[in-house]
């Protein structure tokens, strides 16, 4: 393309060098941190290695070439929908920024026809009321930590990389007459939860006089993790019976249906789960409960009547 004096006008951006894509990369990764980086950092690494052994430029893909990415990652890696979906979530904000960067002339992911994600009504993914009760007796039984570990995920709602990061020093603070939780949540904003009592004396057991250090230890004496707090929740899960599988956020499962379960309003479950999005307490976590005690037909039925 040239104008009236000829000189020439590019319309698309000219492919980077590998080291400035490179930067653009870990540039982009900078915008977040903790588990967030960790997770999008493998979507662009799988991606970039897609490009380079299939010869595309990062920044000269167009929609086609990710409608053959998604394909790869269902039929070659045998991704999920969700899976799919999560990855080129992460690739639309990427070329989002590099769009308003001056890098492309468009977002080649702006229009892309998703994988449906079919989630099951009737997919049970928590631990009712009583599973919740034996898993944590048993838990009690193995030992404090266990306990401690399980009762905060179940009760409270944390995810396990908070629980695993919280410090003595988290735990002991009160606010507004209540003994509470301080940390760093996903997305890096501070999160203030209050203790339950059966909360506050399984914390109390595994602070035992400590004033400092992290508040869960595993066996050596170091910080408990992820893949260990993992551990420990299908041990005491298996120990009690439990046939499903069950993962550290199970729990966080657990916490927010039974509190539905319990009557509390849709809006306070969404502010204790933390969601951003009341549709994702719904529509994610609202499933499986099988409780048939209160649907809304039977409150309907009273309030007409019957002709017989």
């Amino acid at each position: 393309m040239t104008v009236l004096n000829g000189t020439a006008l590019h319309s698309a951006a000219q492919p980077m060098p590998v080291i400035d894509r490179e930067f653009y990369v870990e540039s982009f990764l900078q915008r977040w941190d903790g588990n967030t980086r960790t997770s999008y950092r493998a979507d662009l690494s799988m991606f970039l290695l897609w490009c380079d052994t299939n010869g595309f430029d990062l920044f000269a893909i167009r929609r086609q070439h990710l409608e053959m990415y998604m394909r790869y990652l269902s039929d070659d890696r045998g991704n999920c929908p969700s899976t799919v979906h999560h990855r080129l979530g992460t690739l639309k904000l990427f070329y989002e920024l590099a769009l308003d960067d001056d890098l492309v002339t468009k977002n080649p992911a702006r229009l892309l026809k998703m994988p449906k994600i079919h989630r099951s009504v009737n997919e049970k993914v928590h631990l009712d009321r009583n599973e919740l009760q034996a898993v944590c007796r048993t838990a009690y039984d193995s030992s404090p930590v266990d306990y401690a570990l399980v009762v905060i995920m179940g009760y409270t709602g944390l995810r396990v990389s908070e629980v695993c990061g919280l410090d003595v020093g988290d735990v002991l603070s009160y606010s507004r007459g209540h003994r509470i939780m301080t940390f760093v949540q996903k997305g890096g904003a501070q999160a203030i939860v209050p203790q339950p009592p059966v909360v506050m004396r399984a914390i109390d057991a595994v602070v035992d006089g400590r004033t400092t250090g992290p508040l869960l230890l595993r066996r050596d004496g170091t910080r408990m993790t992820r893949r260990s707090a993992d551990r420990v929740c299908k041990r005491v899960a298996r120990a009690t019976g439990i046939t499903m599988n069950v993962s550290p956020h199970t729990f966080r499962h657990s916490m927010i249906v039974n509190a539905i379960d319990a009557g509390v309003p849709l809006r306070e479950v969404q502010l204790a789960a933390r969601h951003a999005d009341i549709s994702t307490t719904i529509g994610i976590y609202d499933r499986g409960r099988r409780n048939l005690d209160t649907h809304a037909s039977h409150t309907l039925a009273a309030y007409l009547g019957a002709v017989a």
